[in-house]
């Protein structure tokens, strides 16, 4: 009976493990604020990752497929029953990470007789000013980040996600450097497409372990975008469109390229 505590710690240990190595290669995604809205970025081939979940909140993820689809549905009924029992005003991207998502992953993960979830998500909400936009990121084990103020730091107008801390470091870096909220959406989509690199750079075991130069990023940008999609979406600030959620344009990614 003594050796049950360590077991489940030993446990729990090598899955916290498992699951890093199988997320360490998802796309990065990265999510900021600008003039009119808030813009979400990824690269891919076939697979969506960015999503609509209720009037004002957005969601990307990496992992399994399957995880992330019934985590998604999950976070979109969450959303609806609240919209549908209050108003549509009443529904909060905090309310549905904290009393919701994080105890159904935290539960998963600590289980270990059952499967945990295979996913890392950034969720974003629009608020009626650039101040009050909620960029939230919940990780399989049901720890939340956010990009609230403390007493160390003040508050970020965006959020990143990626597979290693490493990568997702450097990605937050290089925002918090080349990033501004009055941006227009062509220049917050080009910063944004520069975090990814970045991000991207850092992953794998010969990765970058510090902020590449402009013209590493230019080019390692220009390679990428040669034989992979970009896929954008926004979420809009204007109150008076009844959907805010819009995904980008061909036309309006092909500048980037």
């Amino acid at each position: 009976m003594i050796e049950e505590p360590y077991r489940w710690v030993e446990a729990v240990a090598n899955r916290r493990e498992y699951i890093e190595a199988q997320l360490a290669g998802g796309s990065p995604i990265a999510a900021v604020g600008y003039r009119e809205g808030i813009l979400f970025l990824t690269l891919g081939r076939t697979r969506q990752k960015l999503f609509e979940i209720y009037d004002r909140v957005a969601m990307g993820a990496i992992g399994h497929p399957g995880d992330i689809e019934r985590l998604r549905m999950a976070a979109i009924e969450l959303a609806s029953t609240e919209g549908f029992t209050r108003s549509a005003a009443d529904v909060s991207l905090r309310r549905l990470a904290y009393y919701s998502l994080s105890p159904v992953l935290k539960a998963a993960f600590e289980q270990i007789y059952g499967a945990p979830y295979l996913a890392r998500m950034l969720f974003a909400e629009i608020g009626e000013r650039p101040e009050d936009d909620l960029f939230l990121r919940v990780d399989y084990d049901g720890a939340i980040a956010t990009n609230g103020a403390t007493f160390s730091e003040t508050q970020q107008d965006f959020g990143v996600l990626s597979g290693t801390r490493v990568s997702t470091e450097l990605m937050e870096s290089y925002l918090k450097q080349e990033h501004k909220s009055g941006a227009t959406l062509q220049e917050a989509l080009d910063v944004t497409l520069n975090a990814w690199i970045v991000g991207h750079m850092a992953l794998g075991e010969d990765g970058a372990r510090e902020l590449p130069g402009n013209e590493a990023i230019a080019a390692e940008r220009k390679n990428q975008l040669t034989t992979i999609g970009v896929e954008a979406t926004i979420l809009e600030r204007n109150a008076t469109v009844a959907i805010r959620y819009r995904p980008l344009t061909e036309e309006e990614i092909r500048p980037l390229n």
